[in-house]
């Protein structure tokens, strides 16, 4: 691996499998509420552009009005304070790390690699999943999608790393799950490898032309 010396990774749906326990939190809003439920497909079809957007597409499914409808509603902050709760409590609950992410994070770690998470996902659930995990002393940096004024697939989460740990696009590789962890490499100039298993909006992820799809973090350690 002496092509790369900085890693970048997304969370949700590449080193974390959290969408049964993001479900979990959602229905529990969307019942507190009085609202229907919805079905665990959509509510990953929804990850990627942090919670903010996810729960306004449950809220505009479950009350069949428009997104635009949903943010006009002047309870969306209450709502919205009231699925914090809930997703704070089921933070590590249900989530899993995917095969091979602890040990292939650590193997990076020991060769003297700099490892960062590059996520969408709001810094206080960030931190949460990634401590009921026991992945924070392995990680070098954290950039949450409300860390910076912009998010994914801005490439400001990936420039503020290259420049922490003074290393140029071409020795880092972003990995991911989604198109837009693609277009976030691509504006940044680096290498992009993806994940099949996560969470792309229901499109197979070749469809996005990473430079690489791996079947698991393993294959970071044997290319």
């Amino acid at each position: 691996m002496s092509s790369y010396d900085l890693f970048l990774f997304d969370l949700d749906g590449t080193l974390i499998e959290t969408a049964p326990e993001i479900g979990d939190a959602v229905n529990e809003t969307l019942q507190a509420l009085g609202l229907p439920p919805v079905e665990p497909a959509q509510v990953e079809s929804w990850i990627g552009h942090g919670t903010g957007t996810l729960l306004v597409r449950a809220l505009a499914c479950s009350q069949g009005l428009s997104e635009d409808a949903v943010r006009a509603q002047p309870s969306l902050p209450e709502t919205t304070a009231l699925f914090g709760r809930h997703y704070q409590s089921c933070c590590g609950t249900r989530s899993r790390l995917y095969p091979q992410v602890r040990e292939t994070l650590q193997s990076l770690r020991d060769r003297g690699k700099h490892l960062a998470v590059v996520t969408n996902k709001e810094s206080v659930y960030t931190r949460r999943v990634l401590q009921a995990h026991d992945l924070l002393p392995l990680l070098d940096r954290v950039v949450s999608g409300d860390s910076l004024p912009t998010r994914k697939p801005d490439p400001a989460g990936v420039a503020c790393c290259l420049a922490e740990f003074g290393v140029p696009a071409d020795r880092t590789l972003f990995v991911g799950d989604s198109h837009i962890d693609v277009a976030t490499a691509r504006n940044a100039g680096v290498a992009i490898w993806a994940l099949p298993y996560g969470y792309n909006m229901g499109q197979p992820i070749a469809d996005s032309a990473p430079d690489r799809i791996i079947p698991d973090c393993s294959m970071l350690l044997n290319a």
